[in-house]
């Protein structure tokens, strides 16, 4: 159950802030930060919810605020997020998500949260069928897809538990996804 939850959160919120990049919202854009980092009244089943209520995703919801995104990703999808725990931010080499979280970095931090999203709800069965293959991402870039030993891994991150979403799917993995640079 708190796996479901953790998941739900992660996915809600990376696919919020990725979904609404791909599709121009109706809202006006926010004037400040701070009004960016509370979002507007979600469906409780919505990837961004789900993420905020989530005791094991506070530091994916941070970055999602430091980017403004939150905001930005209340979009009603489809999308598929791939939503690190706080555990997996822990994996990072110290001072990493410090770093990315401060406003003179803030295009890196909403590429890399970009690279978590993918613009189409893909289940874990139909991510298992293309084993070896790439899916693109919403920043333009590809992840790989393989299973190893019974287990799918996007890049060298493996998926620990699926949620479905209102607006998606969320696959909670124990790694962060880092693009590859140019």
């Amino acid at each position: 159950m708190r796996t479901t939850t953790i998941l739900l959160s992660l996915a809600t919120m990376t696919l919020w802030s990725c979904s609404q990049e791909a599709a121009p919202s109706p809202r006006p854009a926010p004037t400040s930060a701070k009004q960016d980092s509370a979002p507007p009244p979600l469906d409780p089943d919505n990837i961004v919810s789900i993420a905020i209520g989530s005791k094991d995703h506070t530091t994916l919801v941070a970055a999602l605020k430091a980017a403004n995104y939150v905001t930005s990703v209340a979009n009603p999808g489809p999308l598929t997020v791939f939503a690190p725990t706080d555990a997996a931010f822990g994996k990072l080499p110290a001072g990493t998500v410090e770093g990315l979280v401060k406003p003179e970095r803030q295009a890196d931090l909403k590429e890399i949260l970009k690279y978590h999203v993918a613009p189409a709800v893909y289940e874990a069965p139909a991510l298992q069928a293309m084993d070896g293959k790439e899916l693109a991402m919403a920043n333009g870039k590809k992840v790989a897809i393989r299973v190893v030993d019974g287990k799918l891994r996007i890049n060298d991150a493996t998926v620990i538990a699926s949620i479905r979403a209102s607006n998606g799917v969320v696959h909670v993995v124990d790694g962060v996804l880092l693009p590859k640079a140019n």
